[in-house]
């Protein structure tokens, strides 16, 4: 007895087509979109800033340090002999020798990520990778904690901008910080921090439920920061965390906050204790009565794993050493000696402007030196030998 064979229709350009159960794939099936632009996208892009041989073969010449942790140093700058082109480095040659693996590792998945979103309007520019590390453009804009939009026209402009990284086969994985969103001088959308983006050279199952978690976070920024503009499918959409998701919060990132808080000296908790009440009498009997200390301020930073750090600037001519020897019992974890403090018109310490100091919070404190160019110079030698570069802060 003969076995039937399933009847195949064949015409002129019909292919075949995937039924339930089969394992026949149609030949459209197979063939996915490129993991970069195509041309006629690519000619839908905005222009972009193309970098010259002039530009990739310029010294960078160092400003800001703006992070350090044991994977890289965040160093903002500019190229010698090229005008307004601000740049920032991503340094690796100074990283130990046990973090050494991972850190060009994430290197290397944002330098392939950037070369993927080259033409999206709103992404960085990729100017050069070597052993130093990678030297990428720095984007102009206001972090969205700071800036909170509450415009439709942002939040429309920053799904045009995922639309086109997802085009790309591009997935940031880590827009849930409002601090990797930017609002350019022009009210456009931009993000920077692409050290955990993926390229995906197809857009199956995996690619989809990544690209979903970042418009999912997006919609968290707008939930937080315009809220009345939430839709109702936006609405539902936040209610719906991708199984991933769920599962990553259940298992992974509990080990990931093991690691990084214990272990590498990350943190993201908060402090139940009034440090600044506690300590601060003790610190002023001790350090005042010494006649070499002229004044002192306390304000406090995120410690590690949990809890706050007090930050102590005191205006002295005596090195740190001197002072933490001199503190009782518990001391500052951070002291930092000052030539002058920053002061009011009634001669109290700016405390706004060190508290943000403490905090490496820069862009806000570019916000606050903006109009009053006296406070940025007397603040600039301060924040330059600033002793916490870590871009964590404390929940409120």
């Amino acid at each position: 007895m003969t076995s039937r064979r399933p009847r195949v229709f064949l015409g002129l350009n019909t292919q075949f087509r995937r039924l339930p159960g089969s394992p026949w794939r149609a030949r459209h099936d197979r063939q996915r979109r490129p993991p970069f632009p195509t041309p006629r996208f690519a000619a839908k892009t905005r222009s972009m800033t193309r970098i010259t041989p002039d530009m990739a073969q310029a010294a960078f010449l160092p400003d800001t340090v703006h992070k350090r942790d044991i994977f890289s140093e965040t160093i903002s700058g500019e190229l010698q002999g090229i005008a307004d082109f601000p740049v920032v480095l991503r340094k690796l040659d100074g990283v130990p020798a046990y973090a050494r693996p991972i850190a060009w590792a994430l290197a290397r998945k944002e330098i392939r990520a950037l070369k993927a979103v080259q033409g999206i309007e709103g992404c960085p520019v990729l100017v050069r990778a070597d052993r130093t590390g990678l030297l990428r453009s720095w984007t102009r804009g206001t972090p969205l904690q700071l800036a909170k939009p509450a415009d439709a026209a942002w939040y429309k402009d920053a799904k045009r901008l995922l639309r086109e990284m997802r085009r790309a086969g591009v997935t940031h994985n880590d827009i849930a910080k409002p601090q990797n969103w930017l609002r350019t001088p022009d009210g456009r959308a931009a993000v920077i921090d692409f050290q955990l983006a993926s390229v995906h050279r197809r857009q199956g199952r995996l690619f989809r439920v990544m690209a979903r978690e970042d418009l999912r976070h997006l919609l968290k920024q707008k939930r937080a920061y315009a809220p009345e503009l939430l839709t109702p499918a936006e609405t539902r959409m936040l209610a719906q965390k991708a199984l991933p998701a769920r599962i990553w919060m259940a298992t992974g990132k509990r080990a990931y906050n093991f690691v990084t808080r214990r272990l590498m000296n990350w943190s993201d908790g908060e402090g139940t204790e009034d440090r600044i009440e506690r300590d601060s009498p003790a610190l002023r009997a001790a350090w005042l009565g010494d006649d070499r200390v002229q004044d002192m301020a306390l304000t406090t930073y995120a410690l590690p794993a949990h809890g706050v750090g007090l930050y102590a600037f005191v205006e002295t001519d005596l090195d740190a050493a001197t002072l933490a020897a001199l503190a009782p019992d518990p001391r500052p974890e951070l002291i930092q000696p000052v030539a002058r403090l920053p002061r009011h018109a009634d001669g109290s310490p700016r405390m706004d402007a060190l508290s943000l100091i403490a905090a490496n919070r820069l862009d806000e404190l570019a916000e606050l030196t903006a109009t009053d160019p006296a406070l940025a110079q007397e603040i600039a030698p301060i924040t330059a030998n600033r002793l916490n570069l870590t871009d964590r802060v404390l929940r409120r």
